[in-house]
């Protein structure tokens, strides 16, 4: 005699171990998946902030020069003194240092540098320490600082000379 035995209630229709526990499984090999993948996502991602951070200080370093408050500001105007005039009634110190800004329009550059050059010939003429900081901007200038900056390392080129 064949004896068969009822599954106890509740267990009625379930074959094997059913649907929710095949997606309790791929929903945890989901997360493991997931896991394992963001250390490597934040890895890169602090990789690309520090690589930036370091591309926006040395940018910043190399654009910007250190110049103090002016002791006394220089600026050429027809019928006033040249340069070589207005050095000589300042105040003569070796720590000074003059700084000449030359402000060019878009497309401007070469008569700026010109004009840039021509003051610091005459300033080096008359033993000040020169240095010139060329920029672009929407009107030409030219203007000199007399002040007690920091001194600044040259940067691959020689002072007064125009970079390739």
């Amino acid at each position: 005699m064949i004896h068969t035995v009822a599954p106890p209630s509740g267990a009625a229709g379930r074959g094997g171990h059913g649907w929710q526990l095949i997606l309790a499984d791929l929903a945890l090999i989901l997360f493991l998946l997931t896991l394992s993948a963001l250390p490597a996502a934040e890895a890169e991602t602090v990789r690309a902030l520090a690589s930036r951070a370091v591309q926006e200080k040395t940018a910043r370093g190399a654009a910007q020069a250190e110049v103090d408050a002016a002791q006394a500001l220089f600026r050429p105007v027809p019928g006033g003194p040249a340069l070589g005039e207005w050095l000589a009634a300042q105040a003569p110190d070796a720590r000074a240092t003059l700084t000449i800004f030359a402000v060019h329009a878009p497309g401007g550059e070469d008569a700026a540098w010109a004009r840039a050059e021509a003051l610091a010939a005459e300033a080096r003429a008359r033993g000040a320490r020169v240095r010139t900081i060329i920029a672009s901007g929407r009107e030409a200038d030219l203007y000199a600082s007399l002040a007690y900056d920091a001194p600044i390392a040259e940067a691959g080129t020689e002072a007064g000379s125009k970079p390739s």
